[in-house]
């Protein structure tokens, strides 16, 4: 499945140089890694998502706060009757004054349960973030495979290109010495022109995956480990689909998030409940204020208090009890969210089984079609040096083997993404399962 001269001169006025070194599926991994913009964005924001637990555990804590004022007075006093006549004139003076003010909540029933939703929220922005190492790990072999069958493709035209053209030159010969008719030569001519047509259609989709890989590696990837010997197919361990999606209702990053979900919208019905119970904080302050001047004249005077304070809500408009329906009705809907999920996961955890399962019995299928193909081709040109076939025979004869032969290499491509995908959607795929599907490149 390597590139021949003629594919490869495609890929050189394509603007594709070819490196001593070909690039395997694990190196293109690592790089997304690195550069993905993607995967790059998830970290930021498992990040950003872990500190949803320290902001949360801040509302059980105290709360410390300092102020402090500066203000110029202009005070005007007259007083009608003694002895505060004395006092009358006018006054500047300045007056200052600081303080520091500590509250430590003692019982405030929605500051736990907020305590509670960040937990959540941090397990749902690690599940996400799970689900995206999965996600670039597939990518990352998609993205590969999809290089690899548009060469096969700019291949297979070339070779096809390099068999419709020997007819094209055969018919034309056979025609000038009357052993064929002018409609052998129009077929073959038709089918050139086809292919060259297809030969156009192929170079650009190569293009386009090459710039694919490109985006997912933030960097030139110019050759490509191919299909080789170590190429080989397993069926699922263990051969039952039912433990696979029994596995995947435990260990599947989706569900993980939508039971987290659950359990966020739960607490958030908890959260506003709590909004009819009462708060209880410890409250100290400490203050001190002087100021130059006045009617008593100067004056420093330092304070300090502690006590308990209760908040009783009594009625705000119907807001709280508006808010709890609200948060019963949203976690009606993070339940069937859950089991939709749930249902979800679990057709595509059959569907990655059977992905595996019927992939190995097409790949064989088409390899035993490749040499029937080859068989068929073989008989034609045969068949037609001794007047049996025609030329539309053996047109028709190469371009089912092409066709096949493509298939094959798709096939091949499906299996071994599709196993990767069936170990995504129980939850356990790594990079491990990527190196064992490196090991059939060379």
């Amino acid at each position: 499945m390597k590139l021949t001269k003629t594919a490869l001169g495609v890929l050189l006025a394509l603007g594709v140089q070819a490196q001593t070194h070909a690039a395997d599926l694990i190196q293109i991994y690592h790089a997304a890694q690195s550069q993905d913009a993607v995967f790059a964005a998830a970290r930021a924001a498992e990040q950003a998502g872990k500190e949803k637990l320290t902001q949360g555990r801040s509302l059980l804590l105290p709360s410390v706060n300092f102020n402090a004022n500066t203000t110029g007075n202009n005070v005007n006093a007259n007083y009608a009757s003694p002895p505060y006549s004395a006092y009358n004139g006018e006054y500047r003076y300045n007056s200052n004054g600081y303080g520091v003010s500590l509250v430590q909540p003692l019982f405030r029933e929605q500051s736990w349960a907020l305590y509670s939703e960040a937990e959540l929220q941090v397990a749902i922005s690690e599940a996400q973030f799970k689900l995206a190492e999965q996600d670039v790990i597939l990518r990352s072999a998609q993205t590969y495979f999809d290089v690899l069958i548009a060469q096969d493709t700019v291949k297979l035209n070339a070779a096809q290109k390099s068999a419709i053209a020997q007819q094209l030159e055969q018919a034309k010969r056979n025609f000038e010495v009357g052993t064929a008719t002018v409609t052998d030569t129009y077929e073959a001519q038709a089918r050139y022109d086809l292919i060259l047509a297809q030969e156009l259609v192929a170079a650009n989709d190569l293009e386009v995956k090459h710039r694919t890989l490109q985006q997912l590696t933030n960097g030139e990837v110019n050759e490509l480990n191919v299909l080789g010997a170590g190429f080989k197919m397993e069926p699922p361990n263990p051969a039952d689909v039912q433990k696979w999606v029994a596995v995947a209702e435990q260990g599947n990053y989706q569900i993980v998030m939508s039971q987290a979900a659950y359990e966020l919208a739960d607490q958030e019905v908890a959260r506003n409940r709590g909004g009819h119970l009462p708060t209880v904080d410890l409250v100290a302050n400490y203050g001190k204020s002087s100021a130059s001047g006045g009617v008593q004249g100067a004056n420093d005077i330092r304070s300090t208090s502690v006590g308990v304070q209760l908040n009783m809500p009594l009625f705000q408009g119907g807001a709280t009890q508006s808010k709890w329906r609200e948060a019963s009705a949203n976690l009606e809907k993070a339940k069937q969210d859950l089991e939709n999920t749930r249902r979800n996961v679990e057709l595509q955890t059959r569907q990655a089984y059977l992905g595996v399962v019927s992939g190995i019995a097409q790949v064989q299928a088409l390899q035993q079609a490749v040499k029937s193909s080859q068989s068929l081709l073989e008989a034609s040109k045969l068949g037609q040096q001794v007047g049996v076939r025609t030329s539309l025979d053996v047109l028709n004869a190469q371009q089912q083997l092409f066709s096949t032969q493509r298939d094959l290499y798709q096939a091949q491509y499906n299996y071994l993404v599709s196993q990767l995908r069936l170990k995504a959607a129980a939850g356990n795929l790594d990079e491990a399962d990527l190196n064992r599907v490196n090991l059939a490149l060379h």
